[in-house]
């Protein structure tokens, strides 16, 4: 009986260790497999591995770089093994949004124009190459300063402002072709109004 306390409160301070970046992991995790059923499959994967190094996290200072560089170490590791195969696992024009959540003060239209470009952007988003996209991701949409991306993803400051300054520099470009230029923009006719 003393065993199975043991593993219940080993497996509670587990759970109070990371409960504070399960939400964010989930984001993280959505965002690179734009899969929710993906998202789920990686997070847990991501857990089942850390369960049994619990001593080994309570010893990092900040975890929550070290969390986002394992979940996106893991997530390289399974879209290379992937892309070897012949079925490709993520699925990018699934319908599913993680951050459709309405906010009922505002009016249909506005609703309407602000999903149309989100859904815009998440298109030009896929365009980018996969590094720029990640990047983008951590840096502009989850926060991540970049001293915390050059831990994360392992590369020197330098050239991570570049790669920054060419992904944001590319997705400008993608938005401005057609069909992306004329929608979410202010028309003379909306001027007049």
């Amino acid at each position: 009986m003393n065993i199975f306390s043991f593993k219940y409160r080993k497996s509670n301070n587990f759970e109070q260790l990371l409960e504070p970046y399960f939400d964010q992991l989930y984001r993280l995790a959505f965002r690179f497999t734009t899969n929710q059923d993906e998202a789920e499959d990686l997070l847990q994967e991501l857990l089942t591995k850390l369960y049994p190094k619990q001593d080994q996290l309570q010893q990092i200072e900040d975890l929550k770089p070290w969390l986002a560089r394992s979940l996106y170490n893991l997530f390289i590791d399974r879209y290379r093994s992937s892309t070897r195969s012949a079925i490709d696992l993520i699925d990018r024009d699934s319908s599913e949004k993680l951050d459709n959540l309405r906010d009922h003060a505002e009016n249909p239209e506005e609703l309407n124009t602000r999903w149309q470009i989100q859904d815009l952007l998440s298109k030009a988003m896929f365009q980018l190459s996969e590094p720029h996209r990640i990047l983008l991701i951590l840096h502009d949409i989850e926060g991540y300063s970049l001293p915390e991306l050059a831990d994360v993803l392992n590369l020197p400051l330098g050239t991570l402002k570049s790669r920054l300054h060419r992904a944001r520099d590319g997705l400008r470009i993608i938005l401005t072709r057609e069909p992306f230029s004329s929608i979410g923009r202010v028309t003379s006719e909306r001027q007049q109004k």
